[in-house]
């Protein structure tokens, strides 16, 4: 079963938590204040993050943030804010979901399968000839399911992206890209609906011993924009935080 980093600064609550996630069948593994959720996060690389939004020492959505720079597992958010302004903060900093205080643990645990469920969706994409991607069972196999997407055919709606060719082609009619903006395009499509941020982008497609600004991100997500037409309009910027496809 998963491994699941629980955030949450109050020690009954977070044991209470751990209790039925364990129960449930998970390994949970307890942080209680922001630097420490960030530094399991390197040891364990878990599947799913549940994150309290107030936090000491860090807040949730900082936490959030650094997470979302270097890695893509799903993050569920705890939160006593229940103002729409709020959940919708904390979507834009990278959260996949949200769960308002108080919640049932019924819920809760619905909400943390319903996420490992989407992740291994996302990991199958349509192969030539009907078949379909063996499904990831973790998201700390990801480097396992990039080398399966590399003669993997991505099809999103109108979009087809094949990494094996490095051909992209929308409608059925091939897109002419630049290799970067070939990169940022595959990274989208593998991931839709999940925000990235300047910094992860420039670190993932253009490598760590890359200098230039962030500034270069923008401008390729501009060109990538206009050469994808109408569809462009679905790569939205995602506030304080960097981009996202939305289909």
């Amino acid at each position: 079963m998963a491994t699941v980093l629980l955030v949450e600064d109050e020690a009954d609550l977070c044991n209470l938590i751990k209790g039925h996630l364990e129960g449930d069948g998970y390994t949970v593994v307890q942080a209680f204040d922001g630097p420490t959720a960030l530094t399991l996060v390197e040891q364990h690389r878990p599947d799913v993050i549940i994150l309290d939004w107030m936090l000491p020492g860090m807040d949730g959505l900082a936490v959030c943030r650094r997470v979302r720079q270097s890695h893509l597992m799903p993050i569920l958010m705890l939160t006593a804010r229940s103002e729409e302004i709020d959940r919708v903060l904390g979507l834009e900093v990278g959260a996949d979901d949200y769960v308002v205080k108080p919640f049932s643990m019924r819920e809760l645990l619905a909400r943390v399968r319903a996420l490992l469920r989407r992740v291994t969706l996302d990991a199958q994409s349509p192969v030539s000839g009907g078949q379909a991607a063996e499904p990831l069972a973790s998201v700390a196999g990801a480097a396992s399911a990039e080398a399966d997407a590399a003669t993997t055919t991505i099809v999103r709606g109108p979009l087809r992206v094949d990494p094996a060719m490095h051909v992209a082609t929308l409608d059925g009619a091939e897109l002419d890209l630049t290799p970067k903006e070939f990169e940022l395009l595959q990274l989208f499509v593998e991931h839709p609906g999940r925000a990235f941020s300047r910094e992860f982008l420039v670190e993932r497609i253009w490598g760590y011993e890359y200098d230039g600004f962030e500034r270069t991100v923008d401008t390729h997500i501009t060109r990538l924009r206009k050469k994808l037409g109408p569809l462009g309009d679905k790569i939205i910027t995602v506030w304080g935080v960097g981009y996202r496809l939305v289909l």
